[in-house]
Parts: structure tokens; sequence; C-alpha cells
């Protein structure tokens, strides 16, 4: 089965420790030995979470001499961020929303007990008004 980019990137990002490989490589490349001095695995564990990370295209593996430096790659994350992005102002708008109403519920809060005439969801009580 085919699987889309996004999918791909969002797979390898799903592990901790790839995440945190990633955070390793946005200061400066590193070796596969500096990459695995953090961790409490094997470098032929550290090495599979790297083939994964270069498979979804978040990292490159270069050679110079005996050096194998890892860069991070920016297309990929900036395709994360882009989706992401889409769904920023349903977020906004529910932020907002929720805003006005712990303004509205802090006001009712302030209001001596004789001038309210709303329970505490807003609503107008039931039954007798005084």
């Amino acid at each position: 089965m085919a699987t889309d980019s996004l999918s791909t990137t969002f797979a390898a990002l799903a592990d901790p420790t790839r995440r945190a490989i990633l955070a390793r490589l946005a200061t400066r490349q590193c070796s596969v030995t500096d990459l695995a001095e953090p961790f409490d695995m094997s470098l032929p564990a550290i090495s599979k979470h790297l083939r994964v990370l270069e498979n979804a295209g978040l990292i490159t593996r270069g050679r110079e001499a005996q050096w194998r430096p890892c860069r991070i790659e920016a297309r990929p994350i900036k395709d994360v961020a882009e989706w992401a992005e889409r769904y920023r102002a349903i977020w906004e708008e529910r932020f907002d929303r929720l805003d006005t109403y712990l303004e509205q519920i802090k006001s009712q809060a302030t209001r001596p007990k004789s001038q309210t005439k709303e329970n505490a969801h807003g609503r107008q009580r039931r039954g007798k008004q005084q």
C-alpha cells in the first residue's frame, strides 16, 4: 500500500527517540556516534531510527572522509506545519469562545447573589424569580 509523504512524516515523528534525534540535529549536524550518545540503546538501534527518519525525508546522511554527518531536512517539517496551520482558525475561534465564557462566569461571580438571575451555566433560573 502506497503511503503519502505526510503520513510517512507523522509516522516517523511518532517516536520520542526520533523526535529527540531531530531536536539535536536542529542545532548542528552530528555523526551517528554523537547522536547515539545520550540514548541508552545500541548503535544498530539508533541506525534503525535514522533509517526511518531518512526514509521520511527528515534527515540526510552525508560522507566526508571517515565522518558520516547527519543533517536535518526542513521540507517535511514545513509540510507538517502547513498542514497544522489549516486548523489554527478553528482552535483560535474555540479559544475566543472559551475566553468569552470565562469572562461571563467571572463577572457573575463578582456580582452579589441578589442580582444574579442566572445559574452557573449562564441560563435563566427556573421557578420563582427574585
